[in-house]
């Protein structure tokens, strides 16, 4: 794209070679993921030219150039289950909550053996984009009137041992095979008028990847139906045609199927912003919980 003709109407295909290009510098690092989205948002909204052309004006362009030749074994491709096993020591290997909560998330290691307690308080213990110090590890969770919350990236195998007293440990993610070469997390401790939680969600990055998918193949399905339609067209100009009857009901079928794909699309939406509101939700409900807990133990 250039800047000769500002004004010429841009089509699918070049917002989503844009798209690509935003991917690209997401995946290098060039752009974080809030820069990400609202690129990407200005993207699909553009309609010409001239709408696209600032968006990757600060991102370089082509491919980098090719590392150079290595003679040792090469280390295990980043991403992957054999990358995020790192060995050593965990980075943190205790949480700690009482009248109050705590939180491992994000990019941390975590140990063989990660021990957490919560009195009258809650935590989470998020591996979603952790690395292992080892192929199994445990999160031993001891909560006493209180509740812990693990989880656990799609991939992981997931052994529940726990014990509930007046409480209880969820069992609901055991059973499901691990992919090849992943870690194997083992929950265990003690639930004394208290539960341990365990559920299996992917990252934001993840799920924005596979949004992105979706939103590529239904372009993909789009342009695929609009030059079946200009293949009928021309066989139907041969033949003689259908007349304006023919045309008007062309017109009609294909205004049908970018309205079905406009309401999946906001369907879609919606799904992502109900469960966004959900998490926000659940976010509060735990921290109104903690100042609760906390309350009435002032009281008493």
């Amino acid at each position: 794209m250039t800047d000769e003709l500002p004004e010429l109407r841009a089509s699918d295909a070049d917002r989503e070679r844009v798209a690509e290009h935003l991917r690209d510098a997401l995946a290098e690092g060039r752009l974080d993921m809030e820069e990400f989205e609202e690129r990407l948002e200005a993207t699909y909204k553009a309609r010409t030219y001239g709408e696209l052309a600032p968006i990757t004006r600060d991102l370089p362009v082509g491919a980098p150039p090719a590392p150079p030749i290595s003679m040792v074994k090469e280390p295990a491709e980043p991403g992957s289950w054999g990358a995020r096993i790192v060995g050593g020591e965990g980075s943190s290997t205790w949480g700690v909550a009482v009248l109050s909560g705590f939180q491992r998330k994000g990019r941390w290691t975590a140990p063989r053996r990660f021990n957490c307690f919560a009195f009258w308080g809650g935590g989470e213990v998020d591996l979603r984009e952790a690395d292992f110090a080892d192929r199994e590890i445990v999160v031993n969770c001891v909560a006493v009137m209180g509740g812990m919350n693990v989880i656990v990236p799609p991939g992981v195998e997931v052994v529940v041992r726990g014990i509930g007293v007046m409480g209880g440990f969820d069992h609901s993610e055991e059973g499901v095979p691990g992919d090849p070469g992943a870690p194997r997390v083992v929950v265990t401790g003690f639930a004394f008028w208290g539960g341990v939680g365990v559920e299996r969600k992917l990252t934001r990055a993840e799920r924005l990847r596979l949004k992105e998918e979706r939103r590529r193949e239904k372009l993909e399905r789009k342009q695929a139906r609009r030059e079946l339609r200009g293949d009928d067209r021309d066989d139907r100009a041969l033949l003689g045609g259908r007349g304006g009857l023919g045309e008007l009901m062309d017109a009609h079928r294909e205004a049908m199927e970018e309205h079905r794909d406009r309401m999946e699309e906001h369907r879609e939406l919606r799904r992502e912003r109900l469960e966004e509101r959900r998490e926000r939700m659940e976010e509060r409900r735990e921290r109104q919980r903690e100042r609760r807990d906390r309350r009435r133990h002032w009281d008493h």
